[in-house]
């Protein structure tokens, strides 16, 4: 890596539950899971399934270090933690990051709360990696390695969630997911936290047609992202959080809407990369 490459890849775009079969094959069943590598650093936004194969990724190329983001803890952005293998070995540093239950649970209380029975096997314990955990408040901003400068933002999702804007190399990522928008109102926090970002990616799960059905599940839609994307002045819009039942029909109709109205705009998809 190059030590000036600022790259996303999306590991689990999927939201809710994981998902399999042909018509899902293109934009793909993983959960939350987004990779950031900003020079030699490599960040892990949320532990969806798609955080197993980031992890294997991460063992064949030698990784000695990530920082992994937690947004919230709802099972999508979480299930993957124990199968993400980079914990269980011992010459990697894993440094986990939680700022949605402050003042109700720490970072490292929350992780062993999950990794352990009946919920799994084991325990942490069996971890041979070197686990470190921060616990932060929203508003904060982090520093975890040189030149990176992460802001992070409370988000309207039921339980609490934190949006990330990553800032490296004069170059800006955001990431707002999960949040629920009200009808008619752009979300002030969405746009500060969108403000002129070269790249955003949007909690888009269901349309505006469904929202009415789905009020209160702490989701927004593909048509209020465009209207973000315009106000806030982003470079390119990517539309996350997909619905399990969304087929790859019904994305690729959906990402084909966006771009009329948003030209720079695509529907995430496992494996997606893409340079700043």
């Amino acid at each position: 890596m190059k030590d000036d490459v600022f790259q996303i890849k999306i590991w689990g775009a999927r939201g809710s539950i994981p998902v399999s079969g042909k018509e899902f094959e293109k934009y793909g069943g993983n959960t939350p899971c987004i990779e950031v590598r900003c020079g030699p650093h490599r960040l892990i936004f949320d532990a969806g399934s798609g955080i197993h194969n980031a992890g294997l990724a991460m063992l064949g190329d030698g990784t000695s270090q990530v920082d992994l983001f937690f947004t919230h803890c709802h099972y999508d952005h979480i299930i993957g933690l124990p199968f993400f293998k980079p914990i269980y070995h011992p010459a990697i540093v894993v440094n986990l990051w939680s700022g949605h239950l402050a003042g109700r649970m720490t970072t490292a209380e929350m992780v062993r709360q999950f990794v352990s029975p009946p919920y799994f096997p084991v325990n942490l314990d069996i971890c041979k990696a070197r686990l470190n955990f921060f616990d932060f408040h929203a508003g904060d901003v982090l520093t975890p390695r040189p030149g990176i400068s992460i802001r992070t933002f409370t988000l309207n999702h039921p339980g609490g969630c934190i949006g990330y804007r990553v800032e490296w190399a004069g170059r800006s990522l955001a990431l707002v997911f999960d949040i629920e928008h009200q009808p008619g109102v752009l979300d002030e926090t969405a746009l500060k936290l969108m403000e002129g970002a070269d790249l955003a990616v949007y909690d888009s799960a269901f349309t505006e047609s469904e929202m009415e059905r789905y009020r209160g599940f702490g989701h927004s839609t593909w048509e209020q992202g465009v209207k973000l994307a315009k106000a806030a002045g982003i470079g390119k819009l990517i539309l996350f959080h997909h619905s399990p039942s969304r087929t790859d029909d019904e994305m690729g109709l959906i990402e084909r809407l966006a771009q009329e109205e948003f030209p720079a705009c695509l529907a995430a998809r496992d494996g997606m990369v893409i340079d700043l």
